[in-house]
């Protein structure tokens, strides 16, 4: 059984939702990243990174035991542990479906990250930064919707992995104050995401356990502090 090192994060819930839409049996390893957890050996010794998502698949390639991080491979690799489901079989389906996993990982995923930084998280509020990473997010919001425009799904015709890998960070727009309605195709994919039984168990993972209230010092710490750059 694949074990998973997460947290309810957009990234954990990537690879959550995931397993839930391939049907693969998982065990969840609980990482709480306010506390710390991705500082300890054992965590380290699957991802130097100190970042979640992670996994251990068993039966890895030859039958090995396998571990993998960063959330755009690890849905790459159960993709092809499934036969290639949830990437587009067409050639061209399938680079669209790269592209667009590429796309959030290099641009929703930092630009998305760094608003929370700057804007909810940093004690020193710097309008410039703020402005900076709000203007991003709504630009981005834009590149999505000028393509939902032209396709039901980002990779074309087929619900796959990019929209699984995009779809947690969009998820709580408002939070962002981003309002889904002021960008109606990314709205309609959305909420065509949402309903999916499979996405909602995924997202119902370890939320008994998503940080509530006002973050604390030592959570702040343990996210943006010198514990980050410590050399291990």
């Amino acid at each position: 059984m694949l074990e998973v090192w997460s947290w309810p994060t957009p990234n954990g819930h990537k690879v959550h939702i995931a397993l839930e839409e391939l049907g693969l049996e998982y065990k969840v390893i609980p990482v709480n990243i306010g506390a710390g957890d991705q500082f300890k050996p054992e965590f380290l010794k699957i991802t130097p990174n100190h970042r979640i998502p992670a996994i251990v698949d068993p039966d890895g390639p030859g039958g090995k035991k396998f571990t993998l991080f960063e959330s755009a491979a690890i849905l790459i690799y159960l993709s092809e542990k499934t036969g290639g489901k949830l990437i587009p079989k067409d050639p061209i389906g399938r680079y669209k479906c790269l592209e667009w996993m590429m796309f959030q990982m290099g641009g929703i995923g930092p630009m998305f990250g760094q608003w929370n930084h700057f804007a909810a998280y940093a004690v020193e509020k710097i309008p410039y930064a703020i402005d900076r990473y709000t203007n991003e997010v709504r630009r981005l919001h834009r590149v999505l919707n000028h393509r939902l425009d032209e396709v039901e799904w980002l990779a074309g015709s087929e619900y796959s992995m990019a929209d699984i890998i995009t779809f947690p960070w969009i998820r709580g727009a408002e939070r962002r104050n981003i309002d889904l309605n002021d960008y109606p195709s990314v709205k309609r994919w959305h909420d065509a995401i949402a309903a999916r039984p499979a996405v909602q168990r995924g997202v119902a993972v370890l939320a008994d356990r998503a940080r509530k209230g006002t973050i604390t010092d030592a959570e702040r710490e343990n996210y943006f502090g010198k514990t980050q750059f410590t050399a291990r």
